[in-house]
């Protein structure tokens, strides 16, 4: 049983008034009366908390400045029922990862060469600094990003991004405890021509290139709310309050949260975005798809000893640790100087309620095949994020009135070519271009647009194509073919059906269905961590640099967390601590309590990867956003 002091070890609480306050702070009063010119030279961001600047008036020359209404006092002087202060804008992204940049960056290439650069782009990210929250594997096909910025890479390109390792050979295997046995990759996979990545470096490269368009670009801004108009159609998004404390009441620093209104707005929060499952109720988004599948990505960056590193290879791997009645697999890719990114990925359908995705991926290292690499190396960094699994046949309705889905948050990543991001990417520039197309139609109508346009260039996509292709491989795994009959029958769609099959699997139920009983399923006993190759939870937790202030609502809603415990202890045995990352979820031995155990939510630990959301049985777990700004830190993920 865990300690129930978890969080102690791991955290440093942030003293001083965070960047998005600070920010927020110098706007009201300056920014009714300044207008910001929009054809100005991209402003720089500095490096430094804005909590290090020298007055507002600096912090808020920043970046690019607001246009506000005043807000008007509530009636009841209650400051939680306080008018917020609004921005009127053409398209509000809310997410800074590469759908929602790429969607910023083609709106304004588009805008400044038709001479409109007029039309106002704000794109809103939660995380305190661009990038800080993305994770990924990640080998990237360049053909979106070659569209988009063509000069990317170029060494006539002063600011090309410098991060990018091209595959020079890869490998796939299927593991067994101990050995490592060959077996060949489907065309999907072959990645002559790609390139391996950190998309934490490459999302803070692009914001830079966004913010030289004139787009801009907030982080530390978590939008928590969308807003509607009188006729129903979503309007924009609104920020969350900052400075409540966990009983709910305003402090002493309490403020307001903002709102963005917009003709277009687009969500790009990636997997299981909480704005997102917000519209998808509200529209029935999802009443034509199957069921959303997910999966957990764990993922280590290490350097490695120079005789172990071997730049730009690619590896994969299926099998062992994972039992059979478990989808997933493993990736190692040798990138930059002596790095190496290593990652399991774990089928969140998983039944048995014993597994722990963290503990699978710390035994895993320990295999020769990974080891071998990993030897006297240091691990540096860590990480762990939900990923859409489902494929074509999950795919929702992504246009609604007012606004659109875009990227993973829709769910385009390719499972079998164990690639999303040119997807996420095309899917944010065919948004851009739709919603362009319409603002510019009828610039000055009032009427909510429906970008019908972006359904049709969906549809005509090498995404659709794509995902279509390759539509019944993942579902095959969880069909009457078991484990072996599903990779026997994904090997004879790559080569031969080659997606023309007549017939598409349905994923049958969601995640959370999938799960048993802990007294029905064998439990498992993992070895402890010895330090070198594997970490504890809270080892691995400090690598993310993960920030939370405690004295606010917990974001993990539970309504009521003996009654939570009640009714999954007796049925799962903890399966919340096992399922988490992070080391979130507790159970803590209580005689007081009716099942000898309190349920404890240590919400300052998490890293936002969303499994909680998915997973837990009962769906009475609700991952809602923090204040702006809080979160992990990543790096080189």
């Amino acid at each position: 049983m865990a300690s129930s002091n978890l969080v102690a070890p791991v955290l440093l609480r942030a003293a001083t008034t965070t960047a998005p306050t600070l920010l927020r702070a110098a706007t009201p009063a300056l920014l009714r009366t300044v207008r910001p010119n929009r054809v100005l030279p991209p402003l720089a961001r500095s490096s430094r908390p804005l909590t290090t600047l020298r007055s507002p008036l600096t912090t808020s020359t920043a970046r690019r400045l607001f246009s506000t209404t005043s807000p008007r006092r509530s009636d009841d002087e209650n400051p939680l029922n306080a008018e917020r202060e609004s921005d009127q804008v053409d398209v509000v992204i809310v997410g800074g990862g590469p759908s929602g940049l790429s969607a910023a960056i083609r709106f304004k290439q588009l805008a400044n060469e038709a001479g409109n650069e007029d039309l106002r782009v704000v794109l809103l990210e939660k995380a305190g600094d661009m990038g800080n929250h993305i994770l990924s594997g990640a080998v990237i096909q360049p053909d979106a990003i070659n569209e988009l910025l063509p000069d990317w890479l170029s060494e006539e390109n002063e600011n090309r991004f410098d991060g990018a390792t091209a595959v020079t050979s890869e490998k796939m295997r299927f593991l067994t405890s101990k050995a490592a046995i060959w077996i060949p990759e489907p065309p999907q996979m072959k990645n002559h021509g790609n390139y391996i990545v950190s998309l934490n470096q490459l999302t803070k490269w692009m914001s830079e290139r966004a913010e030289e368009l004139g787009v801009e670009v907030y982080p530390g801004f978590a939008a928590s709310e969308v807003l509607y108009d009188d006729n129903g159609a979503v309007k924009g998004v609104a920020t969350n309050d900052l400075g409540i404390g966990r009983d709910g009441k305003p402090k002493g620093n309490f403020e307001r949260g903002m709102e963005f209104h917009a003709r277009v707005t687009m969500l790009a929060e990636g997997c299981h975005g909480s704005l997102t499952k917000q519209v998808s109720k509200k529209f029935d988004l999802r009443k034509d798809s199957c069921p959303q599948t997910y999966g957990l990505g764990i993922k280590e960056v290490w350097e490695v000893k120079p005789e172990n590193f071997n730049k730009g290879h690619v590896a994969h791997s299926m099998g062992w640790p994972l039992p059979l009645n478990t989808y997933g697999g493993a990736f190692m890719y040798h990138f930059g100087e002596n790095k190496v990114a290593l990652g399991l990925v774990v089928g969140l359908d998983y039944p048995n309620p014993w597994l722990s995705p963290y503990q699978e991926f710390q035994r895993m290292k320990h295999h020769p095949f990974f080891a071998k690499t990993l030897e006297g190396g240091k691990c540096i960094s860590y990480g762990a994020r939900a990923l859409n699994e489902g494929g074509f046949q999950s795919i929702p309705k992504c246009v609604f009135p007012g606004g659109t889905l875009i990227g993973d948050t829709a769910g385009f990543l390719n499972v079998p070519k164990v690639k999303g991001t040119h997807s996420a990417m095309r899917s944010g520039m065919l948004a851009a271009e739709s919603a362009f197309n319409a603002i510019t139609a009828e610039p000055e109508s009032d009427k909510p647009i429906v970008l019908s346009e972006y359904e049709q260039k969906l549809k005509d996509s090498s995404i659709w194509k794509e995902l279509k292709e390759v539509r019944n491989m993942r579902p095959s795994f969880n069909s009457p073919l078991s484990f072996f009959g599903g990779l026997a029958y994904s090997g004879l769609t790559a080569y031969v059906l080659k997606g023309k099959e007549p017939w598409t699997f349905k994923h049958q139920h969601p995640d959370w269905a999938a799960t048993k009983t802990a007294d029905s399923m064998k439990k498992i006993e993992y070895p402890k961590p010895d330090g070198v190759l594997s970490f504890d939870i809270l080892t691995s937790v400090s690598r993310t640099g993960t920030n939370h202030e405690e004295d606010q609502p917990v974001h993990l809603r539970v309504a009521d967390w003996d009654k939570h415990a009640e009714k999954e202890w007796p049925r799962f045995k903890g399966l919340e601590n096992r399922f988490c990352p992070a080391g979130v979820y507790e159970y803590v031995p209580d005689e007081t309590k009716k099942e000898g155990v309190r349920f404890q939510i240590n919400s300052q630990n998490c890293i936002h990867c969303k499994t909680c959301d998915i997973k837990a049985p009962s769906q009475d777990i609700n991952w809602t956003t923090p204040q702006g700004g809080e979160g992990p830190k990543y790096f080189m993920t």
